[in-house]
């Protein structure tokens, strides 16, 4: 099983004379050298890039989920039976999939990716972690054709939605919409890749496969849901949720977007339905959360990261899979689930939802719409030379479809500073 999952599609290259790392070493070193990697540190997390230099940017929020996804493995090595043990993924592995998680993310947040799939619905759509299997798969400049030429488990771990995209339909070319929340994406892979796809799923065996890739369906957007992920990528999701819900929660109290009388509305309703040593837990945690001194607030917020990651299990999710990577996920308790789940609503609600997040987010959903439509419309006239040239090659392969990805793969890698420079470029005196 290892060395089929350390294959890379490209069959090498071999390691450099005197090269002694591992695979997932290597992985890890490609991951965070990469350009798309660096440009997360000028990407939107929750609050807007340049509102303020203390809060999480997708950067500093990815290295913090590396750091507790090698604590969910150290906790799961030390209180799992040893065969189970021995499926975990490698420390280094486990940085590289959290890492590497949202660089398909493009500018401006959930707010982006939702603008780029409404212009790319007649083009196959567009999702975040699409993108960032279509980045680190064929765009990355490490090989001419595989991208990063990461290997097929790490590749099978940044998958959270190992599926392709439904069919999707243009809305009418003159409409704009009112609002866009009736265009989110469906959480899923781009048709374009699934030959990608294809070889990292080649080791499951038809039933395995048949399996691994059920969805259900939605009678609205984002349309389909897919049910199941690996082993590799539960722990990469486990450990991006902590991260947002503990860590993007210290952001809200210490920016004061989040007050304690707000906390106590939500989470009051939250304790009782936990168990008393846990409620009493984070009761005690909720007042030092919102206390003066900045050691207390530190503290609640390592204590919080410590009850998920301790509390955390293997647990057999597809009992007929013969593959033991897709056959076990890391789960969470329900208490600590519905604990970290609440944690996750107080953000949204207090934070995410806030009318001057909402109004900056509206704002941004529309610059990328018109930076889109300017671009497609005078493609020649305003890409970048080199970006013009793969636009040009892959619309006389692939036709107007090939052409628009290329073009979204552009927008959807901008920081939110290089959007806004262009939009001003493009549209204001």
């Amino acid at each position: 099983m290892t060395a089929i999952w350390q294959q890379r599609r490209s069959g090498g290259p071999q390691p450099r004379p005197g090269d002694l790392r591992t695979a997932w070493q290597r992985d890890r070193a490609r991951v965070l050298h990469s350009a798309a990697f660096r440009r997360l540190q000028s990407k939107t997390q929750i609050m807007n890039v340049g509102e303020n230099d203390f809060y999480r940017t997708r950067l500093t929020h990815s290295l913090e989920a590396a750091q507790i996804g090698a604590s969910l493995i150290n906790q799961l090595q030390q209180v799992s039976a040893p065969e189970l043990a021995a499926m975990l993924p490698d420390l280094n592995l486990m940085e590289t999939l959290c890492l590497a998680h949202d660089i398909g993310h493009p500018p401006f947040g959930h707010g982006g990716e939702t603008a780029l799939n409404y212009k790319m619905l007649g083009a196959g759509g567009f999702e975040g972690n699409g993108q960032t299997f279509r980045i680190v798969g064929k765009l990355e400049a490490y090989h001419p054709q595989h991208g990063m030429d990461l290997t097929r488990r790490t590749l099978l771990g940044l998958l959270k939605y190992p599926v392709l995209m439904p069919p999707l339909s243009a809305p009418p070319a003159t409409s704009q919409p009112i609002s866009l929340s009736q265009f989110k994406p469906a959480k899923a892979l781009f048709a374009c890749d699934a030959d990608l796809l294809d070889w990292v799923l080649d080791p499951l065996s038809n039933q395995d496969r048949e399996l691994f890739q059920q969805v259900h369906q939605l009678p609205q957007s984002p349309w389909q849901r897919s049910l199941h992920k690996s082993l590799d990528a539960s722990l990469m999701e486990l450990a991006d949720d902590i991260a947002y819900g503990v860590h993007d929660l210290e952001d809200a109290v210490v920016t004061g977007t989040l007050n304690e009388s707000q906390w106590h509305g939500h989470l009051d309703q939250i304790l009782v339905q936990l168990p008393n040593e846990l409620a009493a837990l984070m009761q005690q945690l909720g007042q030092q959360l919102f206390a003066n001194e900045h050691h207390l607030r530190k503290n609640a917020i390592g204590a919080m990261v410590n009850i998920f990651v301790t509390a955390i299990r293997l647990e057999q999710v597809l009992e007929a899979a013969e593959q033991p990577l897709i056959a076990y996920n890391a789960t969470l308790p329900e208490a600590e689930r519905l604990l970290l789940n609440s944690l996750k609503s107080v953000v949204f609600e207090h934070v995410i939802n806030d009318p001057a997040i909402q109004q900056l987010r509206y704002r941004s959903q529309n610059m990328l719409l018109d930076l889109f439509t300017a671009l497609h419309t005078e493609p020649e006239r305003l890409l970048p030379r080199n970006t013009r040239s793969r636009w040009l090659q892959a619309g006389s392969q692939g036709g107007p479809t090939a052409a628009d990805r290329i073009l979204c793969d552009y927008v959807a890698g901008m920081t939110d500073d290089y959007a806004e420079r262009m939009y001003r470029n493009l549209f204001m005196v």
